[in-house]
């Protein structure tokens, strides 16, 4: 497997970064992102208001020292969220697991909440592996696609040892 690290963001990540997410492909499974991902404006002031929050961790993740992603810890009300998003070209090879487990070691909230569109059965396999389990189902409107999209929330509670 690649070596894959966790790393700060720096200015030379943001236009990949935007690239990322301008992904067809990526977007119709992610479903609950930007509603117009070539908006660079919009983009550049949420990414902005994202990395200035003392409330978010974002990284960027790679693979063999190449950019492959981004992951974040932050918080919505009293929950404590993970979400991460790979390049394309990095999937299928195990990043988004390693970058989960990276993530999720260095976060000390717990429980720990993830959601994702019950369509995308990559990122499901992925928390599940990780020890995440589903906790609820909702429909909700997703602007990447357009659409009522199901969502699935899931959950990673301390272990008995309080990992």
């Amino acid at each position: 497997m690649a070596h894959i690290e966790l790393r700060d963001v720096d200015e030379d990540d943001v236009d990949a970064i935007f690239e990322m997410m301008r992904d067809p492909e990526a977007i119709a499974m992610a479903a609950f992102t930007a509603s117009d991902p070539d908006d660079r404006a919009a983009f550049d002031a949420w990414f902005a208001r994202v990395t200035s929050s003392p409330d978010v961790t974002y990284v960027v993740v790679t693979e063999d020292g190449g950019f492959a992603g981004t992951a974040a810890t932050f918080t919505v009300g009293d929950d404590r969220e993970v979400t991460y998003w790979i390049a394309r070209h990095a999937w299928g090879r195990g990043v988004a697991g390693e970058a989960l487990h990276q993530l999720v070691a260095h976060e000390p909230v717990r429980p720990l909440f993830a959601r994702v569109a019950a369509r995308n059965a990559a990122s499901i396999a992925v928390l599940r592996k990780a020890g995440f389990t589903e906790v609820s189902r909702s429909t909700a409107y997703a602007p990447g696609v357009g659409e009522d999209v199901e969502e699935i929330v899931f959950t990673l509670v301390p272990n008995l040892d309080g990992a």
